[in-house]
């Protein structure tokens, strides 16, 4: 298996003119390609003048959870985040992850297209026929009116568990980005005006996560909107370790969705 040399291809296949899509076993083997997607797919259109396009997806499933250790748990969407000529992608169910693929297959450009394997078990209609999610718009999963709620992938379907359990307590609205970049701000801003308190939760670390990303483009273009400083909960900045109790501890579950709620209610 050579992800750099795969990725090779696909990147030499998009630009004569196809639309490969190169999937990556584990995100974390995404490491043995950077080069190929971050100095190349990332960079070819506008460095030819706009004379080569790069209409490729790259898909791999990530994140913890599946008792596999630091070599296969990792969720490294904000180092694609941080790469501009990249989108990227990541859905939280069926209809998005169908949609949002036939939308990044569409796209004259690089896609990384990141599902975390958690999901891969998950099941709902869909509907037949020719549809599509645009890539770059939000999705409200629930709506509330005391906080909201900006979950990222996996950490989406723990914002929900636990705002149903803190209903009747506090009302959260929870927003899914399913694109981070670019990122639906806008969304995110509609529900600040209702709630005017904003929580940001992910899987990966804390530390230079897309959650900070989030919280700098909510402060700076709608500050006014906010009753309480923002706050971003990750996963802890430590290698993944195998242990079940360990790993259940640097990742942000239930109870720790409800606690950071709870805190931010009273703020």
């Amino acid at each position: 298996i050579s992800e750099s040399g795969f990725t090779d291809i696909g990147v030499g296949a998009a630009a004569t003119g196809l639309r490969p899509i190169v999937v990556i076993m584990y995100c974390d083997f995404i490491t043995c390609a950077m080069d190929q997607v971050v100095n190349q797919a990332a960079k070819l259109t506008l460095m030819s003048g706009g004379e080569i396009r790069l209409p490729m997806v790259i898909r791999m499933p990530a994140g913890a959870g599946t008792r596999e250790g630091a070599h296969h748990s990792q969720s490294l969407e904000a180092w694609f985040v941080h790469t501009p000529g990249l989108k990227v992608v990541m859905p939280t169910c069926a209809y998005d992850a169908k949609g949002l693929m036939k939308s990044a297959i569409r796209d004259d450009g690089p896609v990384i297209y990141i599902q975390h394997r958690l999901l891969h078990p998950l099941r709902q209609m869909v509907p037949d026929g020719e549809w599509l999610v645009p890539l770059g718009v939000a999705d409200v999963k629930r709506e509330g009116k005391d906080i909201t709620v900006v979950a990222v992938s996996y950490a989406l379907h723990k914002a929900l568990e636990a705002a149903a359990a803190l209903e009747g307590e506090t009302s959260v609205e929870v927003v899914d980005p399913r694109t981070l970049s670019p990122l639906d701000v806008g969304t995110i801003l509609k529900s600040l005006k209702k709630t005017g308190k904003l929580l940001v939760v992910h899987e990966a670390p804390e530390v230079g996560g897309v959650g900070a990303e989030i919280v700098r483009q909510v402060t700076e273009q709608g500050f006014h909107l906010l009753k309480a400083p923002p706050k971003v909960l990750g996963g802890a900045h430590v290698p993944m370790p195998y242990s079940a109790p360990l790993e259940d501890a640097c990742l942000p579950l239930k109870q720790d969705i409800m606690r950071e709620v709870r805190q931010l209610a009273k703020a």
